[in-house]
């Protein structure tokens, strides 16, 4: 009975949440101007930064009221080209007041919630007496800072340039990249009282509407207060939440965002969130980086390949230490076998343990290294982890094998390019370690195979997320592990179900055959 009970009171909580959002939609302002600036104190309350200037429109003299908030508006742009220009300027030959405001966007609007959603994010209003409807201008101008390099995703040879907290700055930055009439917007608000606004980018020739419409859908069905960041809308709208793969990329780069729109993905670029969300991502996505087609394919690839087995490393290494000296130590040569037992004649734990301990320690100090200022977090991680890992071992806690084998894993997890990824990657670690731990190269491979299982059945906006491996379409592994010349890739993946296939034309200029 209480479980029903505390059901239909939930109920009761969202029927009455869509009831009041209903309500303020469909009320209507005043043509008063004093029961309108009356209900915009009301609603306002509490607020110190709500300024209403009251005047009087030299051309009509009517009398107007204009309300903004100081932190969130351009001052300058206000008094300049709003206030100044129904103050003191009259055109007889014109009779409509709007003429003298020299702002080029003005949006007539009638109901309190589209005027309140107004004023939250910037824009002024103003509201006349005896007219019915308010005109909002756009006069945004809160803090913002500068664009500036990228802190997570470094390059070499690509552009040294990342997106900002503000997202009409990051459509213009893919802009630059896409100057083409087939880029597309679509714009919607999400969160019933943060109205965070969420801009969908994609080539309208390209990518499939299939995905498309299932983003949109997924984002329209949103209901909560807020979405605070790019990364907790990803969480709301992606098909597996309890997976440990990301299943939606995100980016701090422009150059990455535009190469992923012109392979027909969907980037979904949302307002306050310096990163953009890529969307259907596949698991090959995660180990590519713009250095990749800065470079020279030969060496492109070679270092595509590394991250693959350093994929491997950062989750089996450990794990395939626990297994061969708890279980099968009889496949260790000989002379390295005398090696690694006289490194733990004085270790009194089992591998599992000693694994533990190293790899939280290890944990901890990337951790620490993370929010300390840049200068003490670097020599904070790389003092604590030598004078930590020398003392253990000194003191007989973990081996000198086990200090090498935690060093190779965190220097593979750290080669991942993409942050996310990174980080599924030390958390399928542990799981890993924990089964061979129980059963040794049994249980590793029982883990390996339910790692695969996963990997299969995952999707990413109805995409499989495994693709080109699984389904195999060996067409797209030119830009696998092996990245081919970029001449020789004339489709785009199969994986994004674009609508175009062909990107270019193998033809080439060559040079003077001797």
């Amino acid at each position: 009975m209480l479980f029903f009970r505390n059901y239909r009171n939930k109920q009761k909580q969202q029927s009455s949440f869509k009831m009041q959002n209903n309500d303020l939609t469909e009320k209507v302002i005043s043509p008063l101007l004093f029961e309108n600036i009356a209900e915009i104190q009301k609603s306002f309350s509490e607020t110190p930064d709500l300024v209403v200037k009251n005047f009087t429109i030299k051309q009509t003299k009517c009398s107007a009221a204009l309300v903004y908030l100081s932190g969130l508006t351009d001052t300058k742009t206000v008094n300049n080209h709003v206030l100044s220009p129904l103050l003191f300027e009259a055109n007889k030959e014109e009779e409509d007041f709007e003429v003298q405001v020299s702002l080029g966007l003005v949006k007539e609007k009638s109901t309190w919630q589209e005027i309140e959603n107004a004023i939250l994010q910037g824009n002024s209003v103003l509201f006349i007496d005896q007219r019915n409807i308010a005109f909002i201008f756009d006069t945004q101008g809160w803090p913002q800072r500068g664009i500036e390099d990228t802190n997570i995703e470094s390059s070499l040879r690509g552009e040294h340039v990342g997106f900002t907290e503000t997202g009409i700055n990051n459509i213009a930055m893919i802009r630059r990249h896409i100057p083409n009439r087939e880029l597309k917007m679509k714009e919607m608000t999400v969160g019933a009282r943060g109205n965070l606004k969420v801009t969908i980018m994609y080539l309208a020739d390209v990518v499939n509407p299939e995905v498309l419409k299932e983003l949109v859908d997924r984002i329209n069905k949103l209901e909560v207060d807020s979405v605070l960041n790019a990364a907790s809308l990803a969480e709301y709208i992606e098909d597996n939440p309890y997976s440990p793969f990301p299943q939606l990329l995100l980016t701090e780069r422009p150059d990455f965002a535009a190469a992923e729109i012109l392979q027909g993905r969907i980037v979904t670029i949302v307002d306050r969130s310096p990163n953009v969300l890529i969307g259907p991502a596949t698991f090959e996505t995660f180990f590519k980086s713009m250095d990749d087609y800065a470079s020279r394919w030969i060496a492109a690839s070679f270092i595509r390949l590394m991250r693959y087995f350093a994929f491997l490393v950062a989750i089996f290494l450990p794990a395939t230490y626990i297994a061969v000296i708890a279980f099968h130590f009889e496949i260790i040569p000989l002379k390295l076998l005398l090696s690694v037992g006289a490194s733990r004649e004085k270790v009194p734990f089992p591998p599992f343990i000693e694994a533990i301990i190293m790899e939280i320690t290890l944990e901890m100090l990337r951790e620490a290294g993370i929010r300390l200022p840049a200068k003490i977090g670097q020599t904070v991680g790389i003092v604590g982890g030598i004078v930590i890992g020398q003392a253990a071992v000194e003191a007989g806690i973990v081996s000198n094998i086990m200090v090498i084998v935690v060093a190779l894993t965190a220097i593979a997890s750290f080669i991942i390019p993409n942050y996310d990824m990174g980080a599924a990657i030390r958390m399928l670690r542990f799981p890993m370690m924990i089964a061979a731990s129980w059963f040794g190269f049994v249980g590793l491979t029982v883990g390996l195979m339910t790692l695969i299982a996963h990997f299969v059945a995952l999707e990413s906006l109805g995409t499989p997320y495994g693709s080109p491996i699984a389904p195999l379409r060996f067409p797209d592994w030119k830009d696998l592990i092996i990245r081919f010349p970029a001449w020789s890739m004339v489709k785009r993946p199969e994986s994004t179900r674009a609508i175009q296939s062909k990107k270019a034309n193998s033809n080439r200029p060559k040079g003077d055959e001797y």
